[in-house]
């Protein structure tokens, strides 16, 4: 594994949420410290607490990064009604600070040893900057700059049930910059419903995920992409959902089960557009992740330039 894809170092934080008691852990208190970014750590009491978001947190494009580490005590609790966390350097509410918002450095967004569940996105449609490939990211949508998760549990998450190009129900992904990926290290997730891509969604975008774990996530759409006639299109990808041209996923020590799509790919649905993108499976376990419409091998369907299994259980 990568040293960049490993957690940050948030021993001395810029700010911190409550006050040492689980009452002074609200919404509005996450809220205000993604909005002045930096590193964040919660100071709630020994046990774990569960904060439910009544306003989505935002961050603010002129922030060079924002980490965001729950110490393996903080639920962020979307209630079935909002997405959690959302990034996107290309809408202007939200600042612009280049004139090429779809490929900068920054913000950097870290989400680590934090909980997002019951995150929904559903309705929501646009990236925020007319730029196409909008909706998904039931718990996160980050769009420009970079995303990083570590040591992070997804649970119950859900974005819009149809559309032929929308996805991901824990986490969509769109214009990290010059192409690097998304590092996914010692994360789970569980029991995603979206049209597409029920943990992890993405056009264009690589993908390094690293010993996690993808269990129950289902990709509930019907008719595929493009939508086939009468239908409203989307099923794909169980687990994953990734399209665009040149980019790879890596899925690395890591075990998808019983994820499931009704077309295409019930764990990993995989297409890039000009044939260049490679997908490799290392040292993983993919079994029972039923495609209920078509795939290429158990539980996956690609279309790409290379597809490399190595070490890892197929069924």
């Amino acid at each position: 594994m990568p040293q960049e894809a490993r957690a940050v170092d948030t021993s001395h934080p810029d700010r911190w949420v409550g006050d040492g008691t689980p009452q002074s852990c609200t919404s509005r208190a996450v809220v205000r410290a993604v909005a002045k970014g930096g590193i964040i750590r919660f100071h709630c009491g020994p046990d774990p607490v569960r904060i439910e978001m009544r306003r989505t947190a935002k961050v603010v494009n002129t922030s060079k990064r924002v980490v965001i580490d729950g110490g393996g005590l903080v639920t962020l609790s979307g209630g079935g009604e909002r997405r959690i966390l959302y990034q996107n350097t290309c809408d202007p509410k939200q600042i612009w600070t280049t004139d090429h918002c779809d490929d900068q450095a920054s913000p950097r967004l870290v989400v680590q040893n934090l909980t997002l569940d019951d995150g929904d996105s559903t309705g929501e449609t646009l990236d925020g900057g007319g730029g196409g490939g909008g909706g998904g990211g039931g718990a996160i949508f980050a769009r420009g700059g970079r995303l990083k998760i570590v040591g992070s549990t997804f649970t119950g998450n859900r974005c819009d049930s149809t559309g032929p190009d929308l996805g991901g129900a824990a986490v969509r992904a769109l214009s990290q910059h010059h192409g690097l990926p998304v590092y996914v290290v010692d994360s789970t997730f569980k029991g995603g419903r979206c049209s597409n891509g029920s943990a992890l969604s993405s056009i264009g975008v690589s993908w390094s995920v690293y010993n996690s774990t993808f269990k129950g996530n289902r990709a509930v759409g019907r008719g595929a992409n493009p939508a086939q006639p009468g239908t409203p299109g989307g099923g794909s990808g169980g687990a994953i959902y990734a399209d665009g041209n040149d980019f790879t996923v890596l899925v690395a020590g890591s075990t998808m089960t019983d994820n499931r799509a009704r077309e295409g790919g019930g764990a990993i649905f995989f297409v890039s557009n000009d044939r260049t993108g490679d997908l490799v499976i290392r040292s993983s376990r993919l079994e029972d992740n039923p495609s209920a419409g078509f795939e290429t091998d158990p539980g996956i369907f690609f279309l790409g330039h290379r597809q490399r299994v190595v070490d890892s259980v197929i069924g």
